[in-house]
C-alpha cells in the first residue's frame, strides 16, 4: 500500500527530547518504530503501525502497549548486519512513499549519530524525499533541489556525504554558493545563515545534508 509519508521513529537516549519548535508531524502517516522508537512514538502521541528490531532497548511497557494496540511486530536477532533503523527504513520503502520522515531523539552515542547521518544520505533511499528531526535538530537530505524554511539569522550547515556534491547553487543564505562544489569532509558549508525565511539549495550531482541545529520550524 502506498503512503505519501512514512514516519520512521528511531530510538535514542531519551524518548522525551524536544523536537524543533513549531514542528507538526503529518497526520495519517504510516508509522514504523525501530526498537525503542516505540517509546519515543508513544511520547509523541503517535500510533505505531509496525515495530521492527531486536527489541533490546524498548521498555517492556512500551512494547506491550504497541502489541495491545495492534502494531505488527517484526523481530530480528541481536546479532545482525544492519541497525534497527536501517531495517525500519528498508521496511518504509516497501510502502512506496514519496517521503520518509525520520524522528529520533538525537544525542546519545556519537557512533550511532554518525551512522544515522550516513544512513540518511545513503543511495538506498535516493528515490524518496528524506527528512529527519533528531531531537531539536532538523536534517534535510538534498538531491536535486530543496527549499528549506527557517528564521532570518538561523544557522544551517551544508555537508557533503558519500563523495563530493557539485553544481551547488543557493539562494536565501547569507553566504551564497554559485555552481560550486563541496567535498566530503569539507567544512566550507558549516554555519551558513538564513538571510530570508526560505532558502533554496540546488545540487547537480551528489548529496548534501542540510543541518539546522535547534531548528525553529
Amino acid at each position: 500500500m502506498q503512503h505519501t509519508t512514512v514516519i520512521v521513529v528511531a530510538g535514542g537516549s531519551s524518548a522525551h527530547q524536544p523536537m524543533p519548535a513549531g514542528t507538526a508531524l503529518p497526520e495519517g502517516a504510516f508509522v514504523i518504530a525501530a526498537d525503542s522508537g516505540i517509546d519515543r512514538a508513544r511520547a509523541l502521541g503517535l500510533d505505531v503501525d509496525l515495530a521492527i528490531g531486536d527489541f533490546d532497548s524498548v521498555s517492556p511497557s512500551g512494547l506491550a502497549a504497541a502489541v495491545a494496540a495492534g502494531a505488527s511486530i517484526v523481530r530480528h536477532p541481536a546479532a545482525k548486519d544492519a541497525t534497527d533503523l536501517e531495517l525500519a527504513l528498508d521496511a518504509a520503502l516497501e510502502h512506496d512513499p514519496e517521503r520518509i520522515l525520520v524522528v529520533g531523539a538525537g544525542g546519545g552515542r556519537l557512533d550511532h549519530l554518525l551512522a544515522v547521518c550516513a544512513l540518511l544520505a545513503s543511495q538506498s533511499y535516493a528515490g524518496v524525499i528524506v527528512d529527519s528531526y533528531l531531537g531539536d535538530t532538523a536534517v534535510c537530505v538534498i538531491r536535486g533541489s530543496r527549499t528549506l524554511v527557517g528564521a532570518v539569522g538561523e544557522v544551517v550547515s551544508l555537508l557533503a556525504y558519500h563523495g563530493p556534491a557539485t553544481g551547488i547553487t543557493t539562494s536565501g543564505l547569507e553566504y551564497p554558493l554559485h555552481n560550486e562544489s563541496l567535498g566530503a569532509g569539507s567544512t566550507r558549508g558549516v554555519s551558513n545563515v538564513f538571510s530570508a525565511t526560505e532558502a533554496t539549495i540546488t545540487v547537480t550531482s551528489g548529496v548534501l545534508l542540510a543541518v539546522q541545529p535547534g531548528a525553529s520550524s
